[in-house]
This record gives structure tokens, sequence and C-alpha cells, in this order.
């Protein structure tokens, strides 16, 4: 009997996502090898399991905006996946695993502290992240059935030669990786400056301005920002968080405890003075700080498969804001009126159960849904309003920069409060639902019903902005550090609907907003954001090539009347993941996963017991593979 075959497999990309799909490879090839040998060549300059993103080697003063209890790696039993469940420990459960002996793991003597004291509802170090990613990394190696063997390659993927086999050619490295099929699990992917944004660079060169594009800020270089000038900033989501404390505390600044709460800030006098705004003028929510006390969520509810399905037979096309956004509000609501009345009894008049089966049967942004809500629940402000969610200062102007600075605080101080105290979980409830709908809107995406202009500019665009804004804000010190750094006079507000012009007469950049009349200028200007998807845009060498080469295309969203328009995104056939080429053509050996592909996988960590869709494409991607594996005869 000859031997078999051995295939090979190129993963691009070997941070959490690929070491994920190989934890998957793993766990599923005892049932679909067949004995045969399989090596995987995990391809990344960065360092397998935490990659570029949580890699060790970043500043100290980054968090995750997560917390150790709400972070896992592993799959359980809430996962419905055809392969094997295979359990492990939360980040928590890793943390205490580690101190109390259990798992023999080297911390780093400035991480030691951190590890000792960390509780479960606390938000972690991004090192601290980085190291448990490792673990989980090496674990999955030691634990490989026989038949995979594992090589690793620290060095950038530049090009791909089509096949079969294919060839991944590496930075500074003379010969390619052969490979059978290629993975690439690609993260957020960097973007060249889009058209607007090359205006005010080259506004920048010709009046020796500063200018700097979205990007990643943990790998943006803003050491020429100069001490004590006005910097305006666009963008009031995580990406500023980064910024703000790298551009304060990280430049020698230090935060003080007050007795009586909050904080203090006293600078270096080595920091910038930043201006920022957005299109809400406020900053992302912060995390709360609570658990939820009423009944078990029963999620999805109402916008769950069945409702999907009966979606995809209406005729003619589908609105995300006006035939998917009612059942989408409607399960946000219906987990938060589950916690209001099952969390909180003390606060409704009438039972749960009544009023369940009649919010069930009544329309959302009906009147009678307002009438049902306004009867049962009698204080206004326990009421959900997402419409005053998503913009807090629509329609609100205000005389002067002093008086809206106030009102920002006073809208900080409130979501703190709010976020701290248990009598709102009910907040907690939407967002759980939230991470529900996320969930759910791959299967949306395989009907190919929504317009394509709905799903470009209100599902990947404005829902997209929401799910950030409401459900993935910052740890709530991150929010006090800003309150103590606008009382040092470091911190300012631009107002909502913030405009960033060029100002060729003065020779700098202007800030104004709909939210008071002043304009501030300044001669930096930093958006604080990640680039949008852009596959003609991608700064990424690879993707490039490929693009060029017409192995990769970019996905356009296609809609029922006939209408195409591009997305920005990498083109893959949603229920398997497998890229498309220039021609439209499916490649059976080249597949590709993560938040700028077709599939729209969410760029956060799992939270144990969800059902985590990013588990379910690991595993369905994993099984396509080895089935690749099992008929390969070379």
């Amino acid at each position: 009997m000859t031997d078999l075959a051995t295939f090979t497999l190129a993963i691009v990309g070997a941070g959490p996502r690929g070491a994920g799909v190989l934890e998957r490879l793993s766990a599923n090839a005892p049932e679909l090898l067949g004995g045969r040998r399989l090596v995987v060549h995990l391809i990344d300059p960065f360092p397998p399991g935490a990659g570029r993103v949580w890699r060790y080697e970043q500043s100290p003063l980054l968090r995750m905006n997560s917390m150790p209890e709400d972070v896992t790696v592993f799959t359980d039993d809430s996962v419905l996946i055809e392969g094997p469940v295979r359990p492990g420990p939360s980040l928590i459960e890793w943390v205490r695993q580690v101190r109390d002996g259990r798992i023999g793991w080297d911390v780093p003597a400035g991480l030691r502290a951190e590890l000792e004291s960390l509780a479960s509802t606390d938000f972690p170090t991004r090192r601290l992240q980085s190291l448990y990613l490792t673990w989980f990394y090496r674990k999955v190696l030691a634990e490989l059935p026989p038949g995979i063997e594992v090589v690793e390659h620290r060095a950038a993927a530049v090009r791909v030669e089509d096949g079969p086999p294919q060839r991944v050619w590496l930075a500074d490295v003379e010969e390619p990786v052969v490979a059978d099929a290629v993975v690439f699990t690609v993260g957020h992917l960097d973007a060249l400056p889009d058209p607007a944004e090359r205006v005010l660079q080259d506004f920048a060169e010709r009046h020796d301005l500063a200018y700097y594009p979205a990007g990643y800020t943990a790998d943006v270089d803003y050491s020429a920002v100069p001490p004590g000038e006005p910097v305006l900033v666009r963008g009031f989501g995580l990406a500023f968080v980064d910024l703000m404390l790298l551009l304060t505390e990280g430049r020698g600044g230090r935060f003080e405890e007050l007795p009586g709460g909050g904080l203090r800030y006293h600078p270096s006098g080595a920091e910038p003075v930043l201006h920022v705004g957005s299109r809400r003028g406020v900053p992302y929510h912060a995390k709360t700080g609570y658990r939820l006390r009423g009944k078990p969520l029963q999620l999805p509810r109402f916008f769950d498969s069945y409702a999907i399905g009966k979606l995809g037979e209406r005729p003619g096309p589908l609105d995300f804001r006006a035939d998917v956004w009612p059942l989408i509000a409607k399960e946000l609501a219906w987990a938060y009126y589950t916690e209001l009345f099952t969390g909180h009894p003390d606060r409704v008049r009438t039972d749960f159960a009544v009023f369940a089966d009649s919010f069930a049967d009544t329309g959302w942004g009906t009147s009678e849904m307002d009438a049902l809500i306004a009867a049962a629940v009698p204080d206004a402000e326990d009421r959900l309003d997402l419409e005053k969610l998503d913009r807090p200062l629509a329609g609100k102007h205000y005389d002067s920069a002093e008086e809206f600075g106030k009102v920002v605080r006073e809208y900080v101080e409130a979501d703190l409060a709010r976020r701290a105290d248990v009598r709102h979980s009910a907040d907690l409830g939407a967002f759980m639902a939230l991470l529900s709908v996320v969930g759910q809107l791959p299967a949306l995406l395989v009907t190919g019903r929504l317009s394509a202009a709905s799903q470009v500019s209100e599902m990947d665009g404005w829902f997209h902005g929401f799910f950030s804004y409401y459900a993935s804000g910052p740890p709530p010190r991150r929010l006090e550090e800003l309150l103590a750094l606008a009382d040092a006079g470091l911190v300012s507000f631009l107002g909502a609907e913030t405009l960033v012009r060029a100002d060729e007469e003065a020779g700098a950049f202007a800030a104004s907003s709909a939210s008071f009349p002043e304009t501030v200028t300044a001669r930096t200007l930093i958006e604080a954001r990640l680039p949008e998807p852009s596959i003609p845009r991608a700064a990424d060498e690879l993707l490039r090539q490929m693009r060029v080469a017409g192995l990769l295309s970019e996905e356009t969203v296609p809609d029922p009347s006939g209408d195409h328009l591009p997305s920005g995104r990498i083109a893959t056939r949603i229920k398997d993941s497998r890229l498309l080429d220039a021609t439209g053509a499916v490649h059976s050996h080249r597949f590709a996963m993560g938040p700028h592909t077709s599939i729209r996988s969410a760029g956060a960590f799992t939270r144990p017991r969800t059902n985590a869709v990013s588990f379910r494409q690991n595993d369905a991607l994993a099984r396509e593979i080895l089935k690749l594996v099992s008929v390969y005869d070379g």
C-alpha cells in the first residue's frame, strides 16, 4: 500500500482567527482527516496566536474594552457546530488557573501585579490578553492529532501565484510556500487615503501642516505631534480613546484618584490640546459594570431564522431601515423589557407574561406599541428610546463651545452613572440582543434580498456605527480620564456633525459643527478611526498584487432589481468563504474570512455561552478544508 499524498494548507494571518481555524482543524481531524497528512503553514510577521493587534509589544496603557469573564477562545455546549466542542478557560478562568499554579506559564514581571489582582469585571491590558492568546495557540500545537504538522513563517506574504499548486511568496524569502489550499484570515485592512483624505494630505504638504489619515492607532507614529498646540481629532470612538491616552499619559502625565471620586490629571507639559468631534459629538457609551438580574433572555426572539426566512420570501428588494430594522429594534426592546420587568418589577405596572403576549403581537414603531409601553412603564426614563440613543444631540444648538462642553460633561457623567448602576441593567439586556442580532446578520445576507444601497449604506454604515457606539465602547475608567483631561484643558469638544475643511486663507485646518457657531483652527488633523473597507485602496502588498492579477475582487452587492454596488470588501461566497476572482468565479481551494470579507464576521472576541458566529464560521471552514484533504490524491 502506497502512502497517501500530503496536503499543504497556507493560512495567511496567524492572529486569533487564524489560530481559531487551526484549533478547529485539529478538533475535526479525527473524524475527517482519514489517515492523511496535513501540513499547515502559518504565515504572519507578528507572533502566532496574538497577531498584529494583540501582540505583546505595544503600550501597556492600552486596554481591552471587554471584561475577562466575557472573553473566550474556546467552544462550549452553546455553540451549534458539526464538529466536536472542545471547552477551555475564559480569560478570567485562565488568569485564575495561572495564579493558583494549575496552568504553568511564565508571566513577565510587568504583568504579574495585574494578573494577581485582576477581577472578573476589570478591563485587562491588551498585553495580558496577548499572553492568553499565545497560551491558546501553544495549547493547540501541543494537542495536534497525528497527521497534522504546523510550520511557522514569521514573514509577510507579498504575492500569490495560482496553481495547482498555489505558491505564496514571502517578504525577503527566496522560496515560496507551496500550498494546495490557501486561507486568508484578514482583520481590519489598512487602506491608502481616499479622495477626500488625499485633498487634506495635499493641503497639509503645501502648507507644512500635519495630517494623519485613518489607521490603527497603536501602529501610527504620533511622536511628531507637537506639545502645547491645538490638534483637531475627527472620531470619538475607541481609536480616539487610544489616541487620547498615548498623547497624554503616554507622554508622561499622570492621573490622580480623588478622595470623593473622579480623577485629576497632572500634565507633563508634553501634551497637545485635543479638539475632538464626530457625527454624534459624544463618545461611545461606556461598558456596563453589572450583570443581568432578571430571568434568562430568550434570544433570538423576533430576529431569528424564521423571521429572516420570511423576509427572504418578500417580493422585491428589502430596505434595511424599513423592513429589517423594525425586527431588530423589537429584538432589542424585547431583551431590554425582559430585564426591566423581571429584574426590576417595582418599576413596571404589568405582569411580564401579560406584557410579553401583547408585545409579541404588536408591531414595532406603531402607536399601539407606544401605548403598550407607556401604560406598562410609568417612568419615561425607563423606556427604550432608540432614536434618542442613536443621536442624543440631534437638533440641539448652543451659544458657545463652553456651553456645549458643559453639556458633553453632563452627558458623560450621566452615562458613567447609568452604566455603573444595576438599576439600569435593562441596558445590558439590549446589549445582549445586539450581539444576538449581529450573529443573525449572515443569514440575512444569504437571502440576497437586501437592496444594494441599503446593505452598503444602512447595514454596513449606519447600523454598524450604531452597534459600535452602543455596544463597543470603552471601559468606564477611560471616560473618567476624558473628563479629567477636559478639566485640565487638554481636551475640548467640537460638537455633532463635525465638519473639517482646508482653510486656504488661514493656511490651517478648520473645524466647525452643528452644535455651536465657533470655529477651531489647527495645524494638525488626526483621523481617529479605522479605515473603511476598500480593496481598491488596500495598503497591503499581497492584496494589491492579487487584485491586479485577478485572483481576488471587490465585493459588489447584488440588488434584486439588477443593480450592483461595490462594498470595498473582499468578495467571498458567503456560504463557505471561498474567494471569488475577478471574473466572479469561485476558487475551490482559496478562502478568506474576516470583517472585511463578504461574510462580515465580527472583529470582537467571543462571550462564553453565546453560540458565537465566529466559532460556527471557523468550524465550517475547517471542515470544508478537511473534506478537500480527504479526497486529495496529489
